[in-house]
Parts: C-alpha cells; structure tokens; sequence
C-alpha cells in the first residue's frame, strides 16, 4: 500500500529532495513512496515497453523511452512517474525543467502515457486521467490486467480491461479493449497486439501466486 509522508512541498522541493534508486512521485505537494511492483505488473510494463520501442524504431520516430523521467501538471505541485513513458525528443529543448530535472511539463512532448493497475488504481482512474488531459497529453492507456478497477470504470462483472484515452478537442475520450480485441493507438496506428497478449505477459506470475 502506498504510503504518503506528511509535509507539503513544492515541486522545486520535491525535485530536490527526491532520492536516486526509489520512485516517488508528488501530489497536490504530499509525497507519495510508490510500492515495489507485482512480477505480473513488472512483466507487462516490460512487454509494453519492448513493443513500443520497436514501433518508435521501425517508424522512423523520435521517440525515446526514459526509465524515471516525471510528468508535471501545469501550475500543480504535483509530478508523476508513468509506467511506461514515450517521449519525443525533438521538442526537449523547449522543456525548461528537462536537462536539471528530467521532467516534462507539455503535451507535445509527450505522445503516450502507460499506467499498468496496481492496488492504487483510484489514482490511474481518477487523479491521473484529468492531469493527463489538462497537460494534453494525446494519449494515455491504463493496463487493468488484474481487473482490480471499479465496476464503473471496467464494466460488470469485472475483467482484464486496457483503457485508451485519447484527445479529441482537448478532451478525452475512450475505447476499451479486451480478450481478443486488437489494440488501436492512435499514436501507433500499425501497432499489431491484441488485449490478450498484453495481459499474458503477466500470467505467469498471476498464475503462481495463486494457491
């Protein structure tokens, strides 16, 4: 579980005081220890990460993949630290707070976003969807490859979802994909992968730490 420390801080705080080796991320000025992920979180962001990369090199694109790069919401003391990060790198230039702080402030350096669900997907589902689209971002999947979000957000009864916001008129808008859905990004229109080979990519640990 995730465990918040007590004092407020400024962003420039955050920055300053945020240890090498631990993720952390800051909100609304509390900040946030995020937990040692599941292997089954660990495995799909890691998949995730492969195939994107391969899209990003086989398309010619600028893009880049960070390990533990921050996204900061516009006059927010806040910063996060997504799962899976692409980030175009012909526009870091004109980040102010790139080369001291390796954190990013706006949109069109930031195609896509990847959340994979832990126990603090209220976070993902609620907190991170509105600073996402405020900073316009045009592009965010959350990964719920244990069906762990509500009902309301993954449908009734529950399952394995993979939510893709996109912007339309600075707004998001989402399409859900499951089981043997093929995946549509519109940041990767050629992207072949199905919602099940995401999810498998977790199965393995899902399955063992089952009794």
């Amino acid at each position: 579980m995730i465990q918040p420390l007590p004092k407020l801080l400024t962003f420039e705080e955050f920055a300053h005081w945020k240890p090498d080796g631990e993720r952390y991320e800051l909100h609304d000025g509390v900040i946030v220890k995020m937990p040692q992920p599941l292997g089954g979180h660990e495995e799909v962001t890691g998949f995730l990460s492969i195939v994107l990369s391969v899209q990003c090199y086989q398309l010619s694109l600028p893009y880049i993949i960070p390990k533990t790069a921050l996204v900061k919401p516009p006059e927010n003391e806040s910063a996060y630290s997504p799962d899976v990060l692409i980030v175009n790198q012909a526009n870091l230039t004109n980040e102010p707070l790139w080369n001291k702080e390796s954190t990013l402030i706006y949109g069109v350096s930031i195609p896509l976003v990847v959340e994979v669900i832990s126990n603090n997907w209220r976070d993902d589902y609620h907190t991170k969807v509105g600073k996402y689209e405020e900073i316009g971002i045009p592009e965010y999947w959350i990964v719920d490859y244990l069906a762990l979000g509500a009902r309301k957000f993954i449908g009734n009864p529950k399952q394995p979802t993979i939510s893709i916001y996109f912007l339309v008129e600075d707004e998001y808008q989402v399409t859900q994909f499951r089981g043997t859905d093929r995946i549509q990004s519109p940041t990767f229109p050629e992207l072949d992968l199905t919602a099940q080979q995401i999810f498998q990519a977790g199965s393995n640990s899902t399955a063992s730490s089952t009794p």
